[in-house]
């Protein structure tokens, strides 16, 4: 039997010790609270899940997009809803724009088609030299028997798909050839993802030649609306949530060019030569294949060389870069 003067303290020590344990379960529930507050408030300044409000009047090529439809107006949405909350590439499609569009805009110029075409490469390959699992290849997705029936030269040796330059010049020829056929942009647009062919046969069946009054297959009815989603958040990145300095922006790649109508054996000895190595030659010229070049006869080619400092960013930030 436990005498009267232990039992008193034994009883002190146990209600001591669930005190402590109260108190400490307390200080649990009050630091859970302060952590889920914490979080609430960081949810709220960081990520702020929204609708976005279209604009007034939206155009592509200079056409204007029927926003009062309500089956035009809910297209668009999708897709800016995609291309917003898809974040980490749409960062990168916003990015790389900075470094290529200056590039397709000179040469759209050249060709006279309209600025906005720019955009479709987007939708396209994100400005990246992308294949698909069908083999459409590069900036404009071409495919490898389209490509060789309009003069791109396609081998193991040099593939010409991966060049930004002609593929867009690819690209504009098929644009005019369209434009000229269908008489509006938006459809000549719409003919390069779907074909002319199968859009001649949906203005055969349906009688409309109009893209927003036409239903088409699920790709190229959200291709007008996937192009033009991108104009909007790659001219105002902020207004969709992005919030990207200029200097977070990929600069453009500056070089110079070099005529070749010869054989060169070793490319990563002719980097050198030129103050650079393979990996930086081949990142300005990947649709040489090889390591080496073989020309066809008759052929010359442009080889772009780095200019000096062009992969060094403290240069590149200070304008230090000589041509």
């Amino acid at each position: 039997m436990i005498n009267t003067k232990r039992k008193t303290v034994l009883t002190a020590l146990v209600l001591a010790g669930t005190a402590i344990i109260i108190l400490s379960i307390a200080q649990s529930f009050k630091g859970f609270d302060n952590t889920a507050a914490t979080m609430n408030r960081q949810s709220d300044t960081v990520y702020n899940i929204k609708s976005f409000k279209l604009p007034d009047e939206v155009t592509f090529a200079g056409e204007r997009m029927p926003l009062d439809n309500f089956d035009t107006r809910e297209s668009l949405e999708r897709e800016i809803l995609t291309s917003a909350y898809r974040h980490s590439s749409t960062i990168l499609i916003i990015k790389r724009a900075n470094r290529y569009l200056p590039l397709i805009e000179k040469i759209l110029i050249k060709n006279n088609i309209p600025d906005d075409f720019k955009y479709l490469v987007a939708a396209e390959s994100e400005y990246s030299n992308m294949v698909s699992p069908a083999g459409a290849t590069g900036f404009w997705q071409i495919m490898p028997e389209t490509g060789k029936e309009e003069g791109l030269e396609i081998n193991n040796v040099v593939d010409e798909r991966y060049d930004v330059e002609k593929s867009t010049q690819f690209a504009c020829d098929y644009f005019m050839k369209s434009y000229e056929k269908f008489g509006n942009w938006t459809l000549a647009a719409a003919s390069y993802d779907g074909g002319r062919a199968a859009i001649d046969e949906q203005i055969d069946i349906q009688h409309q030649r109009n893209y927003y009054d036409l239903l088409l297959s699920d790709e190229t009815a959200r291709y007008i609306f996937r192009a033009v989603a991108y104009k909007l958040i790659i001219s105002d990145p902020g207004n969709y949530g992005f919030k990207i300095e200029k200097s977070d922006l990929y600069p453009e790649l500056k070089y110079t060019e070099l005529k070749i109508d010869s054989v060169i054996t070793d490319f990563s000895a002719f980097a050198q030569k030129f103050g650079t190595n393979y990996k930086m030659f081949k990142l300005l010229n990947p649709w040489l294949r090889k390591p080496f070049l073989t020309p066809k006869p008759n052929k010359e080619y442009l080889i772009k060389i780095p200019s000096e400092g062009m992969r060094n960013i403290e240069k590149i930030e200070n304008g230090e870069l000589t041509f």
